[in-house]
């Protein structure tokens, strides 16, 4: 075998890659996404209340220092490829003529059931026990799946790069393994987001709305929302106000695993074809460099 042929993926490889079998596309059970050995509730979480968010952007500016993201040419309006924590301002409440200006924090929701998770044929994703959902770039193919699965619009794809990549927030899973707290929450000065166990930052949040209703919506925004995630908000306005949207609390890949039964299969010939055609333009590429090494090895 020359060194074009070892360079050059066979078609079982791209089905492989594709995760597409005689079956169809291969899916992981639900199960298998949730929060491993560690109960969900006893997971890492924040909490972030709203009523004490001042905008100051602190959480972003430690965000970009710690992961060593660039600098925005200007201030963005979503996340972004580098841009991985945002904070919007928002006018809303009962009263139209005395708006409350309130602030929302945007970054991955590490859901307990991530759909990016669910998509991703190559395990490019993967939900760790204590909370965070990391991603290989090394394992991923392109196919942004999980752009098209995540209810909330978070991964973004770095378009800079000679092999573009997903990014989006790792709920600083490498100061988490070191016993540190998200640089975003370290950095909150006014004490809008707390970092601990789910199930303690439930309680404390019960609590905020019990002790002070007139201040709060009643509700635990990612409490149970598709399943529940790892960040959870109080409100003193309707989440619909702040750009949330309304999920129930089933999981996502519950319901994308419903519709895969039945319309999976010619999503998985789709993705074949296309991968094939990758394959069939790669081999064609290489005939040329292959039959010119042949010929001078002929001549000589």
């Amino acid at each position: 075998m020359n060194n074009h042929e070892q360079k050059l993926l066979t078609r079982r490889d791209v089905l492989k890659l594709a995760g597409v079998g005689a079956g169809g596309l291969v899916l992981r059970p639900v199960s298998a996404l949730a929060s491993g050995e560690v109960v969900a509730e006893n997971a890492a979480a924040v909490l972030y209340d709203a009523t004490k968010c001042v905008g100051c952007r602190a959480c972003e500016a430690a965000c970009k220092e710690w992961n060593k993201l660039p600098p925005d040419s200007e201030p963005p309006s979503d996340l972004t490829a580098h841009t991985w924590t945002l904070i919007k301002q928002y006018q809303g409440g009962a009263d139209k003529e005395h708006p409350v200006e309130t602030f929302r924090k945007y970054q991955c929701m590490h859901c307990e059931y991530p759909a990016c998770v669910s998509v991703c044929p190559v395990t490019a994703l993967h939900k760790l026990g204590d909370g965070p959902v990391v991603y290989d770039p090394s394992k991923c193919i392109g196919c942004r799946y999980c752009m098209i699965a995540c209810p909330f619009h978070v991964p973004r794809v770095d378009w800079d790069r000679a092999l573009p990549e997903i990014n989006k927030c790792t709920f600083c899973a490498d100061r988490q393994a070191q016993g540190l707290e998200p640089a975003c929450v370290s950095a909150c000065p006014t004490g809008a987001l707390a970092f601990g166990k789910r199930e303690d930052l439930i309680a404390e949040a019960e609590a905020r709305i019990h002790s002070q209703p007139g201040e709060y919506v009643d509700h635990i925004y990612g409490k149970d929302e598709a399943g529940g995630t790892s960040w959870m908000y109080l409100s003193p306005v309707p989440f619909e106000e702040l750009g949330f949207p309304t999920l129930g609390p089933e999981p996502i890949p519950e319901l994308s695993e419903k519709v895969a039964v039945y319309g999976t299969p010619s999503i998985g010939v789709g993705v074949a074809a296309l991968l094939g055609g990758i394959y069939w333009f790669t081999k064609r590429r290489a005939e040329p460099m292959e039959k010119s090494d042949v010929e001078g090895k002929e001549e000589a």
